[in-house]
This record gives structure tokens, C-alpha cells and sequence, in this order.
């Protein structure tokens, strides 16, 4: 499912990163690699907050529906 489907204080693993070569790249330079482990902190209008790998991200709920994740065991 995409990020943007997750609820907030939910851990989720990256499954995959869609989108095209370009966003794809910029996705994974800030840490959003399949096997990561990400967390919604907090949401406003559609855009998200995410912790992944120690840091907090703002990402634009364009850029979060191209990030595909599952519950983390």
C-alpha cells in the first residue's frame, strides 16, 4: 500500500519506490530504500512527516504515494 494509506505512529517496512528514474533517485537519497524501516510522526493536508533512519522527513503526499510499504513485523 502506498505511504499516504498508513496511520500515523505505525512502523512500516519500504517495500518499493515507485515513480519515475528521477523521483525514484531523489527518494532513496534521503533514505527510502526497500527494507527501511519508516514511521508517519505526523500529517497536515495531505503531507507527511516520516522517521526514517534517525531523521524526520517532510514529504509532499505526491512524493509519499510513490513510496509502497507493508506493517513491519
Amino acid at each position: 500500500m502506498p505511504l499516504t494509506l498508513s496511520k500515523r505512529g505505525v512502523t512500516a517496512e519500504v517495500n518499493r519506490i515507485g515513480g519515475p528514474e528521477a523521483i525514484r533517485k531523489r527518494l532513496e537519497s534521503m533514505g527510502f530504500c526497500a527494507g527501511t524501516i519508516v514511521t508517519i510522526v505526523s500529517e497536515l493536508d495531505g503531507n507527511l512527516i516520516v522517521g526514517v533512519k534517525e531523521s524526520r522527513v517532510a514529504l509532499s503526499r505526491e512524493l509519499a504515494s510513490k513510496i509502497f510499504v507493508s506493517d513491519a513485523a
